[in-house]
């Protein structure tokens, strides 16, 4: 069945990746390998990683909150000097911003996917990952819907933004749990490891080129 839209995460897919900024921190302050990842999903539905992206919590209260959780899990952590690690890595891949460029060229409707939150106030900031509407024909926010991946709705969400079924858009996104609610839906999923391989991967979905070879 041919592929009519791309849906794309953001961190960790357009941008820079929030998993090797974290893990850069948890090494340079002697805290245990995935120790973060694993306190952010033991916690979920109702933690704090959850409910900020949910938008239920504003980011004063998550640092308390998270650092809290941290310490029940083990260890102590400074969340906001680790959210600020985050914010340097967030920067845009200029491959995928090429890609997503090309698939619109082709008449391919794009969307952005992501779970994120509200950033603390700062003269002229709205998003957390700012200057990318302008790439997509629809941008889903968790923090903005009150749903987060691996939520199912917000996957069906994001395919009715863009008037196509799941079973006629592709996903990417960095982390697996997140691709099998998707995948369950119909969408063809994509885990993006390294850019350019997944990239390759999606030419052979869509059937033309998104690199331009060496």
């Amino acid at each position: 069945m041919p592929i009519h839209a791309v849906v794309f995460d953001l961190g960790g897919v357009v941008l820079g990746s929030p998993l090797h900024a974290i893990a850069a921190y948890e090494r340079e302050n002697g805290i245990s390998e995935n120790f973060v990842n694993r306190v952010v999903a033991d916690t979920a539905p109702a933690g704090a990683w959850s409910r900020l992206e949910r938008g239920e919590i504003d980011m004063t209260r998550f640092f308390a909150d998270f650092e809290a959780e941290c310490e029940q899990a083990g260890a102590q952590i400074d969340a906001r000097a680790m959210f600020a690690t985050m914010a340097e890595a967030s920067v845009p891949r200029p491959m995928m911003l090429d890609a997503i460029s090309r698939i619109r060229g082709r008449g391919l409707r794009t969307a952005a996917l992501t779970n994120n939150w509200v950033p603390e106030p700062t003269p002229g900031a709205t998003s957390n990952a700012p200057n990318l509407r302008e790439h997509f024909d629809a941008f889903v926010e968790s923090s903005v819907e009150g749903l987060r991946k691996p939520d199912p709705r917000i996957y069906q969400l994001v395919c009715d933004r863009i008037e196509t079924a799941p079973g006629d858009a592709a996903f990417l996104d960095d982390i697996g749990a997140n691709l099998k609610p998707a995948r369950a839906l119909g969408m063809t999923t994509i885990r993006v490891v390294e850019p350019e391989a997944a990239l390759r991967e999606l030419e052979d979905v869509l059937g033309f080129p998104l690199i331009d070879n060496a």
